[in-house]
């Protein structure tokens, strides 16, 4: 797997909603904000399988009504078409 160039990423970013890079620049990351832990956590049940489906499992944390997101590939070191997938199929939510 092969990360993706700068262009490749510039790119990508501009196709997500509220997504941004973390420090390193080999993650994306999202912060989501819910009414409630329960709507927090069926978010994540959601994502779950989204993960499952792809074989492709986020970085995240949940504070009550909060979900931190994390997307990169161990194995490439870096950002991937996997992230940004997974990135897209967790907008469409």
């Amino acid at each position: 797997m092969t990360p993706l160039n700068d262009a490749d990423i510039g790119i990508a970013l501009a196709s997500l909603d509220g997504w941004g890079l973390d420090e390193d620049g080999k993650a994306l990351r999202r912060h989501f904000k819910f009414d409630s832990f329960v709507q927090a956590f069926g978010f994540m049940t959601k994502v779950a399988l989204l993960a499952e489906q792809a074989n492709h499992h986020p970085e995240w944390s949940n504070v009550y009504n909060k979900v931190d997101i994390r997307l990169t590939t161990h194995d490439a070191d870096g950002l991937t078409e996997r992230d940004v997938k997974l990135a897209q199929a967790i907008d469409a939510l």
